[in-house]
């Protein structure tokens, strides 16, 4: 039943889950109530922390179909114990949403989402919209325009409940009760009960006085994001809509009371959208700022209904909200103007609403976040886990010293357990994200900030870097460098400027008029920036149809340019009918598309009957729309030039419509039948400059050992140009473009490799890669080679050459045309062979990730997206220094406990120990401002080839703690039993002495100042410096602070040492001495000698990779095959056995 009865939600998806079916069992929740009160109540605390436990222990188990209580486990989830529990609401009357027939319905909610049991498929699965019944376009039109009744929407209502998207504030009773619960406030709990019984009162009330601070000042900061989060979301979040109900009647509502399928009528002053809605009817200007980070207004247009055209049937798909997101109206965006026509409303359909939208899932993903899978806090509980051992060791032996010595029970079992609670030291929590705070601050300052600090430490590990080109590692416009007309099928030669008088009633310049985005808005011309300068280039003139203009005159162009009057042959008189004739509007616009890689317009000349339609996009892909006549026979090599150049090149056509295609016709058509047959117009050149900063940081980049890598939706010559200009690919390497095709006509998908531009031999130097294995001899003179290919061949090679694909990104330097899904394949591939990925890009769509952790404006667990070149840079240097500085103070605290526990085990084989306030001044006066002066050292200036650790369990940093545990036993020993042979001491009584008695001795005394200054040699000792933090010395700023405390707390622990003679301090000093020179030395010897002793000692004479993509390094060094040949076919070969490759090469001569 186990295996038959789990249960996958979410299937693919990031929030994948198993799902597990349970019953309540009474017998079982009795007894576990009772044992809960025999163990005071700790057996609820355990459940309450690893609810799979508490399932197990109070339910039995059973089908899904018939359970009470659903157990749901992250796959994806790192932490075990993060599992959720969700409770099965009983069968609910109603009718469904999509078998009206069935009454009867069982869900539970999880994460502010409903999940329904669907009978057909036998398990649960998540009701977001419309577009769980899969419609087509066409559909939408004729089933879904004409809105819903009020039984329609109500019965809809029972399954997607209201339209909003509620975040809840919980109350401070709750915030507290889940503060106060957390294990280390418990521990803290028992270990204050224990200090009390054990009469240290003021270390107890000191404890607790931090303990109300650290919780107070959590709760203020997590109730003040909940209410931020709140009143973000609830600003614009319940608007007055006007719903549509048919047959031109409409009603005013809440936004509230939308459910999908619903019918809107968008205002034509514009308003901020309270749910996602597919346009039908209209156009809108839309500023996705809120979701993108881009503030360029979009135009949306009505869905396409290929019904109504003829010959357009075959071309009706599924609508989706990613696929026809020029279309879809986003939650939370902000409509800013809306066009229509003549008795016409703008409409739109209902798709999702609440938390299924896209604001609703951005909203989502802060409230429940990933689970971040970082080595160093895996490593951290490993650690403690060691540490608690040591403290089991030191309690056995101090329980059975104590049993010698005939103590009372009470102070047996008081005493060793006061060993436990010295292990896990109160400071801990708050040590251990000083560093990241300070980090934090540091980066502020800058302009970059974070949803995430602990993520900041993952950046510290960053060994590869993916760039968009455009607006990161170039500037930020475009400027026009000239054009370049066809006609007849040849070239004319390049022209500088388009506004030109003789060019004012070309195709080419009309295309650059009206094949754009723009708008204007307050009177200024908005949207794209290449767009923008494309049209300031031609000196032309928009405008706009007013509402008054369009229901006066039935005009059918919403917008028209013109020409300015200087342009204008002199023949041409003021007369409007004779500027009419020069006049174009725009009819019709089909936008840009990342995947298409082009956009399109229908215009009509003012007096004219027939249309014309205008294509503007991607050369390659403008040309093969073209009639082949019409392409210049030079058409590559003149792309070539320019793109070698390192130019952005844009081409343009035109075609002229039939005439029996009419206005409303057009409204109709699929693109796909404007967009063929086209004449080709020429080309736009377009000059995109590296920005200054971009070199320099790449080369420090390169000396730093991180790879770079570019990807963007250009032209792949350009960015091969722009790669060299950069120094993302040096001078001397190579370059092989990866051209790859699918299987055709029953020929199996290949891929054929072609080697760019001869590298120039302006060096015989060979060159350092990436992958260094210091194993191989032969990859240290091998020459460096770069892939490159476009978005069509990373599609093919992802689908067809798996087994190929890790090795191409391997060497992957250059990634063009790609669309923004498939720089998520690409990031997620280069984290399969164990890269950690930075993408750094100028918006959104850049990152190709939707759970973002680092952010410079407004995921992937590994992932993080910056905004300039020179942030990055600086990011990664404060990654390094956080994590390094996480790693010091974690050594430190974990020292500071042993060094303690070894203090107390030896002073307990006397029956003496630490008075009250020597523990207070410890932790009060040492420890912690230590901790917080060690975490102020800032990021070393510059980024250096060598690498911080990524975790704490790794050969040479244990057995630094390891050494550095010995010297500190070795000198505490050494006095313990020093003090003891001297003359003019006497051994006390402990065991009958009264407690301060006890305290106070010569032997407390000389432990108390030797352990005191240990705490400080450890510190000095684990504060590393150069090469990725500024040294400590220069946080003397906070030296007096540190002074002035001690001095302070002086007092506290003056009463509880003795006076000892001169010649014992004298030797005291001389054992400190001794100790911080072994430790310096030891370890600045584990420091230099650590790693390569270490492999001596463990007989490992060849180093194995544990990266993948070093292991793969190491497999195609030797491959005599790779890289493939120049002129050479891959060809996808399926084989028998799985293990082969799936592929094969052959030569073509």
């Amino acid at each position: 039943m186990e295996k038959e009865d789990l249960k996958i939600v979410n299937k693919g998806l990031d929030d994948e889950m198993e799902l597990s079916g349970y019953r309540l069992c009474r017998w079982k929740l009795v007894l576990v109530g009772l044992c809960g009160l025999c163990t005071g109540g700790f057996l609820f605390l355990v459940l309450y922390w690893m609810p799979e436990w508490c399932v197990k222990a109070t339910c039995t188990r059973t089908t899904v179909r018939d359970a009470d209580v659903a157990l749901l486990r992250s796959t994806v989830c790192i932490k075990p114990q993060e599992n959720f529990l969700g409770s099965l609401t009983p069968h609910i009357n109603m009718s469904l949403y999509l078998n009206p027939e069935d009454q009867h319905k069982r869900y539970f909610t999880l994460h502010s989402t409903k999940y329904f049991w669907n009978d057909s498929i036998q398990n649960f699965e998540v009701l977001t919209g419309l577009e769980d019944l899969s419609m087509t376009c066409s559909s939408i039109h004729s089933k879904h325009s004409a809105g819903l009744n009020k039984n329609q929407q109500e019965y809809r209502r029972f399954f997607f409940g209201l339209n909003e998207i509620d975040v809840k504030v919980p109350s401070l009773f709750k915030l507290l009760i889940k503060e106060v619960l957390n294990p280390f406030y418990i521990f803290q709990l028992f270990s204050v009960i224990l200090w009390c019984t054990d009469e240290y009162y003021y270390y107890a009330m000191a404890i607790v006085i931090m303990s109300v601070i650290s919780i107070a000042t959590s709760l203020y900061t997590i109730k003040k994001q909940y209410v931020m989060l709140h009143d973000m979301v609830a600003t614009h979040s319940t608007v007055r809509v006007t719903v549509y109900r048919g047959e031109n009647e409409t009603e005013e509502a809440l936004s509230t009371d939308l459910v999908p399928g619903d019918v809107i009528v968008i205002p034509s002053n514009g308003t901020v959208m309270p749910c996602d809605a597919v346009l039908v009817c209209g156009t809108c200007i839309v500023n996705e700022s809120m979701l993108t980070g881009e503030s360029v207004p979009v135009t949306k247009t009505d869905l396409p209904n290929p019904q109504r055209d003829k010959k357009g049937g075959d071309g009706d798909v599924i609508y989706s909200t990613e696929e026809h997101k020029r279309h879809t109206l986003f939650c939370g965006t902000n409509v800013i103007q809306t066009r229509y026509y003549t008795g016409e409303m703008v409409k739109a359909v209902v798709v999702r609403t609440g938390f299924s939208t896209a604001k609703g899932q951005l909203i989502r993903s802060i409230l429940y976040p990933k689970p971040t899978d970082f080595k160093l806090y895996r490593d951290a509980y490993l650690f403690l886990l060691c540490l608690v051992a040591v403290a089991s060791i030191v309690f056995v032996y101090s329980l059975v010293m104590k049993i010698i010595n005939e103590e009372p029970v009470k102070d047996i079992i008081v005493k060793s357990l006061d060993i436990i609670t010295i292990t896990v030291p109160p400071a801990l929590p708050a040590a251990m994200t000083a560093g990241i705070v300070y980090a934090q601050r540091r980066l502020k300052k800058v302009g970059i900030f974070s949803i995430s600090p602990q993520r900041i430490n993952i950046c510290g590990q960053l060994n590869l870097v993916c760039f968009d080109k455009t607006g990161t590692l170039t500037e930020d416009g475009l400027d026009m460098w000239g054009i370049q007309r066809a006609e007849d099928g040849r070239f004319h030669h390049s022209e500088e400027k388009a506004d030109d008088e003789s060019l004012v009633t070309t195709k080419f310049v009309s295309c650059m008029a009206t094949c754009h985005s723009l708008t204007k808005i307050e009177g200024q011309l908005s949207g794209d920036p290449l767009d923008l300068k494309m049209f300031e280039a031609i000196g032309w003139i928009l405008v706009e149809s007013t509402e008054e203009e369009t229901a006066h005159h039935d005009r059918i162009e919403l917008t028209y340019v013109k020409p300015p009057n200087q342009l204008l042959p002199p023949t041409v008189t003021s007369p409007e009918q004779d500027l009419e004739s020069y006049m174009i509007g725009i009819v019709r616009q089909f936008s840009f598309s990342s995947a298409l890689q082009r956009m399109s317009v229908v215009v009509r000349q003012i007096g004219q009957r027939r249309m014309d339609a205008y294509l503007k996009g991607a050369p390659e892909v403008v040309a093969s729309l073209c009639k082949k006549e019409t392409v210049p026979e030079d058409f590559a090599e003149v792309l070539e030039d320019y793109t070698k150049q390192g130019f952005r090149v844009i081409a343009l056509a035109h075609r002229r419509l039939e005439s029996k295609l009419t206005f409303h016709k057009v409204q109709n058509i699929n693109r796909d039948q404007i967009e063929k047959n086209m004449d080709f117009l020429g080309l736009i050149i377009m000059q995109n400059k590296l920005k200054t900063e971009t070199p320099g940081v790449l080369e420090d980049l390169r000396r730093a050992n991180i790879r770079t890598v570019m990807v963007t939706g250009d032209n792949m010559l350009t960015a091969i140009s722009v790669a060299r200009d950069c120094g993302m690919i040096q001078p001397q390497d190579r370059v092989i473009i990866a051209d790859a095709l699918p299987p055709k006509d029953g020929q199996a998908a290949k891929i054929t490799w072609h080697y760019a531009d001869r590298p120039s031999k302006l060096s015989n130097k060979p060159t350092k890669l990436e992958v260094s294995v210091h194993s191989v001899d032969e990859m240290k003179t091998q020459e460096q080679y770069h892939f490159a290919m476009n978005g069509k061949s990373f599609a093919v090679i992802t689908e067809h050459f798996q087994d190929l694909l890790q090795k191409l990104v391997l060497h992957g330097t250059v990634f063009a045309r790609m669309a923004p899904d498939q720089k998520t394949q690409l990031v997620e591939t280069l984290e399969s062979v164990d890269y950690f990925v930075g993408m750094c890009g100028d918006g959104a769509n850049d990152c190709g990730v939707r759970d973002l952790k680092i952010l410079l404006s407004s995921s992937f667990h590994k992932t993080s997206c910056f905004l300039r070149v020179s942030h990055m840079l600086f990011l990664h240097r404060e990654g390094r220094a956080a994590l390094i500085t996480s790693f010091c103070v974690f050594k430190f605290m974990a020292l500071y406990s042993i060094i303690q526990c070894l203090s107390v085990a030896l002073l307990y084989s006397i029956g003496s120990n630490l008075g009250d306030f020597q523990f207070l001044f410890i932790d009060m006066a040492i420890i912690l401002l230590i901790v917080f002066t060690m975490s102020l050292n800032s990021a070393w200036k510059e980024l250096v080839a060598q690498r911080p650790p990524s975790g704490l369990v790794s050969g040479p940093l244990l057995f630094s703690v390891l050494t550095q545990i010995l010297i500190c036993l070795g000198f505490q020993i050494m006095a313990f039993f020093l003090i003891q042979k001297l003359d003019w001491y006497s051994e006390p009584d402990f065991y009958h002495c009264s407690t301060e008695e006890t305290i106070m001795s010569d032997v407390n005394t000389t432990l108390f100042f030797v352990s005191s200054f240990q705490y400080l040699i450890v510190a000095i000792v684990f504060s590393k410096g150069k090469p990725f933090r500024q040294p400590s010395y220069k946080n003397c700023k906070d030296e007096p602070f540190l002074k002035k405390s001690e001095c302070s707390l002086h007092c506290l622990h003056s009463s509880q040492i003795v006076c000892v003679p001169l010649s014992w301090r004298l030797s005291v000093m001389g054992i400190v001495l001794g100790n911080t020179l072994v430790s310096v030395f030891i370890e600045e010897g584990v420091d230099m000698f650590g790693t390569k002793c270490l492999s001596w000692l463990c007989c490992r004479q060849k180093k194995v990779p544990k990266a993948r993509y070093m292991h793969l390094a190491q497999e195609l060094s030797v491959d005599p095959d790779w890289p493939p040949k120049p002129k050479s076919t891959t060809e996808a070969k399926p084989t028998a056995h799985p293990d082969d490759c799936s592929y094969q090469i052959e030569a073509i001569s």
